[in-house]
């Protein structure tokens, strides 16, 4: 395989955008298939694809929101109009949104561990190829990636779980960088003892 220095760039210069400055335009269809095939190309032992997107597009993005809306203000009684606006608002933010779903199968060979980093690496790799392609995007699992009458509304089985909200679109303001771990305090070598 021929050595990248783009990608490596791209690696690590890395940065999510935030949802909430997002704007048109959204990946077109093209491009959003692009990034549902890098997300399908993580490591995947036992080839179970323990994981499944849900796409927002258009106006099923508000009407999930008026979904949240509803188990907010149930969850809530005493929230106001704007929280509850607010709420309802939350999948508008960017252009598309993609939940990513794990679907663990229990009792099998394959440790339900490594299911549930199979649909973290599909986050991952979503968020890179977004970034790839121009487009702002970030990973958020915010109360209604957890809650259980949200989770009714998307079709969840009962096996399976919010990965992450995968938000993308255009960026409307620049990027903001943030500290990051020195490696000298994150990583160690292993020697045998004796």
């Amino acid at each position: 395989m021929a050595r990248s220095q783009e990608t490596i760039d791209l690696l690590l210069t890395r940065r999510s955008a935030k949802a909430l400055t997002m704007v048109e335009p959204g990946p077109s269809e093209d491009e959003l298939q692009t990034i549902l095939r890098a997300g399908a190309r993580v490591p995947d032992h036992g080839k179970l694809a323990p994981w499944r997107f849900i796409v927002f597009r258009g106006e099923a993005r508000g009407q999930f929101g008026a979904v949240l809306r509803d188990v907010y203000a149930r969850a809530q009684p005493g929230a106001t109009n704007d929280q509850l606006d607010f709420e309802a608002g939350r999948l508008t933010r960017a252009p598309v949104v993609v939940a990513v779903i794990s679907r663990v199968t229990p009792g099998i060979k394959i440790p339900e561990w490594e299911q549930l980093l199979s649909a973290g690496a599909v986050c991952q790799n979503m968020l890179i190829a977004a970034t790839a392609l121009g487009f702002g995007a970030q990973w958020l699992t915010e109360w209604y990636a957890f809650d259980a009458k949200v989770n009714e509304a998307l079709g969840l089985g009962e096996n399976e779980k919010v990965a992450g909200y995968l938000y993308f679109g255009s960026e409307s303001v620049p990027k903001d960088e943030r500290p990051r771990p020195e490696l000298s305090e994150i990583t160690s070598e292993w020697a045998a003892k004796g």
